[in-house]
């Protein structure tokens, strides 16, 4: 097993030597929901992915009905970057997705500031452990609905089926397209700062 980056041409610009604190986002989701995509989409480096071609090893254990074309796939996490001021940079690490990788979760959480869930329509059952898990774990989350395809149910039929509690936002994505990962992970720090502000608040109030 080894780790090798993605194709990306473009290697941006190094990290600033005045940068003092990181943030570490995690991306889950099922096996071929996009976890990969979306990280590679938006970071600002050449992302390392550690992928390995799928082999015969996989079948039966991995259900690949639903991403036939899927050639590749993480086997322990991927990692980006985003710089958003001079001392402040976004980490996103993106979770394997198959269930034989599950036991990673756990130290991919650790350290975590929030999550995106990435769902797809098609195999919403695939989104359960993730949120299972980060609800174990009491980390905040949103859930991005990824528009590989033509969605088969609304976002208020997701969240129904996902038993999600209305304070979750739910939004559209295509984890293929920059601006498109960029806004999930801004609807994200949104959902973030307003759960600090109301512990705040109440903190305020005590």
């Amino acid at each position: 097993m080894h780790s090798r980056t993605s194709d990306r041409d473009d290697v941006r610009a190094p990290l600033q030597a005045s940068a003092s604190d990181g943030l570490k986002i995690v991306i889950v989701g099922g096996f071929g929901v996009g976890k990969t995509t979306m990280v590679r989409s938006v970071s600002e480096i050449r992302p390392l992915s550690t992928e390995e071609t799928m082999t015969q090893a996989g079948v039966g254990i991995d259900d690949a009905s639903f991403v036939q074309h899927k050639t590749t796939t993480t086997v322990a996490f991927d990692f980006g970057r985003i710089t958003l001021d001079e001392r402040m940079v976004l980490y996103l690490f993106g979770a394997p997705g198959q269930e034989r990788f599950w036991f990673l979760w756990d130290r991919l959480f650790s350290g975590t500031l929030g999550a995106v869930v990435l769902v797809d329509t098609n195999r919403l059952a695939d989104s359960w452990y993730a949120l299972d898990r980060l609800e174990h774990h009491g980390t905040p989350f949103i859930v991005a609905r990824n528009n590989f395809t033509e969605p088969r149910h609304t976002l208020e039929e997701v969240r129904e089926a996902l038993d999600l509690p209305p304070d979750v936002p739910m939004i559209d994505c295509d984890a293929r397209k920059r601006d498109s990962s960029k806004a999930a992970l801004v609807a994200l720090a949104r959902h973030l700062y307003s759960l600090s502000s109301a512990d705040a608040a109440r903190e305020t109030l005590a």
